[in-house]
This record gives structure tokens, C-alpha cells and sequence, in this order.
């Protein structure tokens, strides 16, 4: 099975490219790799964040944590979706 683990989180107003190498940063630092990741980032300083992992859906996976408060402007949300293949 595949899982896709989300995670966003909107930056102090000015500091998305802050909060964007912060996320990049902490994605080489996770314990194990997922299968894959992509990086995006919208208006409003939001980034977002999706990996990949071959794991049981209830699976304990490593996840971005949460920045510093100085860096985001509110907690981060995160979502676990189970992967139905490609079109």
C-alpha cells in the first residue's frame, strides 16, 4: 500500500521562501526515505508538503514537525491519504 502524508503551513507574512528552505531542510533530515516528495507553495507565504511511503495506512511514519511560532502563523495542518494508483 501506498501512503501520502500532507503537511502545510502558511508563514509569518514576507517568510515563505523562510518556511519553504525550513521544509526542505527538515525533508533530508527524516529518519528513512519515502518513496517519493514534492514541494509546493501558493500566495498567502503557504507551503506545502507530500510524501510518499510504502507502509500500511496506520503505519508510524516520520512527518515534518512543527516550525518555530516566529516562522508560521498558525499550527500546521496535516492529512494521511491512501494512494488509489494513477488515472
Amino acid at each position: 500500500m501506498t501512503v501520502a502524508l500532507m503537511w502545510e503551513a502558511r508563514a509569518v507574512p514576507g517568510r515563505g521562501a523562510d518556511l519553504l528552505a525550513w521544509a526542505q531542510e527538515h525533508l533530508r533530515e527524516l529518519p528513512g526515505q519515502p518513496l517519493r516528495h514534492e514541494t509546493f507553495r501558493a500566495p498567502q507565504d503557504r507551503v506545502l508538503v507530500i510524501t510518499w511511503w510504502d507502509a500500511p495506512y496506520d503505519a508510524d511514519l516520520p512527518e515534518l514537525p512543527e516550525p518555530d511560532g516566529e516562522l508560521i502563523t498558525r499550527a500546521v495542518h496535516r492529512w494521511r491519504f491512501e494512494s488509489l494508483g494513477t488515472g
